[in-house]
C-alpha cells in the first residue's frame, strides 16, 4: 500500500479494534468501520471511518486486535479532487489510490476529519482526524 498517513500531533490514545487475522494493514492506513467495532482497510469512497492504524498488522500473525487512532493531527495525501482548509474530508479509495482523501460532498454522511491545509492531487496536507457519521436520508 502507499500514501499512508503519519501522526504529527497525538491528542489521544489508540483504541483496540477487532481486525481479521488473515489481513495485513499498514501503519498509518485509513480504516473503515464494520460491525462489531471492527476495522479494515478502506475499499470505497465515503466508507464509515474507524480511524487510522497506530501500528502495522502482519497478515496471519494470529493477532485479531489493532490499535486505532480516532483523534489527532495527521499528514495525509489529497485525492484527485483535492482538499480545502477548513472543509470536511472523506475517503477517495475507489476512485483514487488507497488512503487518499478529498473534500466531502454536500451530503456526505461519513466524515474522516477536517483539512487544516489546502492541497491538490497527490500533495500532502495536515488534517485533524475526527471521524463521525450522520444519517441524512
Amino acid at each position: 500500500m502507499a500514501l499512508e498517513t503519519t501522526l504529527v500531533y497525538k491528542t489521544g490514545q489508540a483504541i483496540p479494534f477487532t481486525v481479521a487475522n488473515g489481513t495485513g494493514i499498514e501503519k498509518g492506513a485509513v480504516l473503515k468501520l464494520t460491525d462489531p467495532m471492527t476495522a479494515a482497510t478502506t475499499t470505497g469512497d465515503t466508507d464509515a471511518c474507524a480511524g487510522i492504524a497506530a501500528s502495522e498488522k502482519i497478515a496471519s500473525d494470529g493477532k485479531v486486535k489493532l490499535g486505532v487512532f480516532r483523534e489527532g493531527i495527521f499528514r495525509g495525501f489529497a485525492g484527485a479532487a483535492g482538499v480545502t482548509a477548513g472543509q470536511g474530508i472523506i475517503t477517495d479509495t475507489s476512485t483514487g489510490a488507497a488512503n487518499e482523501l478529498v473534500n466531502a460532498d454536500v451530503n456526505s454522511e461519513n466524515i474522516v476529519g477536517v483539512a487544516l491545509e489546502t492541497a491538490t492531487d497527490g500533495q500532502s496536507f495536515l488534517f485533524e482526524l475526527k471521524p463521525f457519521g450522520i444519517n441524512l436520508a
